[in-house]
């Protein structure tokens, strides 16, 4: 017999390695597996380091049995339900809001700990809001074993100005988003598709309301055309005529940077754009702020590519943004009016870092934090 090398394992021992380590991995359950952002979640989940033992999909019942592929394999969905939370460490929620309200606590009362994409909980002060680049620390506090996922539309801008908080020390804020369709899910999207068929082609858009005749009962979640349209509305009607989409974005921006006095003020406009919000950014700091230092810091953020040569023509664009996980900031000026104000222009992908991609490194902060 050949003795085997002194130091090295023997294959038996490298399987029964490889066996305690898979046995070492959480267990990770994505709840609304089937919808939008789930669907992403799964792509991200298959593309990042392989932190989670089993991965179990759960939707309504009727999705239930359907096959889904996560990591190379197919995997059937189960209907959502107490014992669909049976073993599991971790669970991802992307459902409406009456659903999770419903089903996250089931979740943390069979032992999870549920990172909820939902605005049931947000501004639960018992609720951390994280966003890893910005307040990863914030995870680790947990009282109701819950974490909260911003808003897509707070979490296209706040990596960026999270650290240019870090440097500069924000003061105020007035923010401008313009909001792809895909942000209230399906219906939008295929409502955009279905009106820009109704206007292809045609000369539409140069008289009053000619626009809304053609698309006719095609609105969809939207209160007028979105088609050759912007529309100065976004989410539902709150007290003095603001949006609570603009309220998120004002309540989960002090939340997030932990400054619950901050002026926040955010006009919020649904552009025909299928996926990708952008923000037009107006950021005042208690300090003096140049170009050059803020291109410095955005350079170097975590999270941030800074894509800003007007002189080349080169600024983000939700064309160009589309489909990636990062902030892309461009246009960054100093105010012609106060030396310690910037003018950016901000783009993130609303479906990736604006949901599913700041889930999964929320997820993978807590599997680090359960494998110890």
């Amino acid at each position: 017999m050949i003795p085997a090398e002194a130091g090295r394992p023997s294959l038996a021992d490298t399987a029964g390695a490889d066996a305690r380590t898979a046995r070492n991995k959480p267990h990770l359950a994505v709840v609304g597996a089937t919808g939008a952002v789930g669907s992403v979640l799964l792509g991200i989940l298959s593309e990042r380091a392989d932190v989670w033992g089993e991965i179990r999909l759960i939707a309504s019942p009727r999705s239930a049995g359907r096959k889904l592929t996560v990591r190379g394999e197919e995997v059937e969905v189960v209907a959502l339900g107490e014992d669909a939370f049976d073993g599991i460490d971790v669970a991802m929620f992307d459902v409406p809001d009456e659903v999770a309200a419903q089903w996250v606590p089931v979740a943390v009362s069979k032992g999870a700990v549920v990172v909820d994409n939902s605005g049931a909980f947000r501004m639960d002060p018992d609720v951390p809001l994280v966003v890893p680049e910005v307040n990863a620390h914030t995870a680790r506090v947990r009282p109701r074993g819950i974490i909260a996922n911003p808003n897509c539309t707070t979490l296209s801008m706040i990596v960026a100005l999270g650290a240019l908080h870090a440097e500069y020390g924000l003061s105020e804020l007035i923010v401008s988003s313009y909001q792809a369709v895909s942000g209230v899910g399906k219906a939008g999207v295929d409502t955009l598709r279905a009106q820009l068929s109704a206007v292809c082609g045609t000369e539409l858009g140069a008289k009053p309301g000619d626009v809304r005749r053609a698309v006719g009962d095609t609105l969809g979640p939207f209160p007028a055309p979105i088609a050759l349209n912007v529309v100065p509305w976004a989410g539902t009607l709150q007290a003095d005529g603001w949006s609570s989409e603009e309220l998120k974005v004002r309540n989960e921006t002090r939340k997030i940077l932990g400054m619950p006095e901050l002026p926040v003020t955010a006009t919020c406009v649904r552009v025909p754009v299928l996926t990708t919000h952008s923000l037009a950014v107006h950021a005042r700091f208690e300090n003096e702020v140049t170009v050059a230092g803020a291109h410095e810091i955005l350079a170097a953020a975590p999270g941030v590519v800074l894509c800003d040569d007007p002189a080349e023509e080169e600024y983000p664009t939700p064309s160009d943004v589309v489909g990636t996980d990062p902030t892309w900031v461009g246009r960054v000026r100093r105010s012609l009016d106060d030396p310690r104000a910037l003018e950016l222009f901000v783009c993130g992908d609303n479906l990736r870092k604006g949901a599913a991609l700041n889930a999964a490194q929320i997820g993978e902060l807590l599997a680090g934090e359960l494998r110890k």
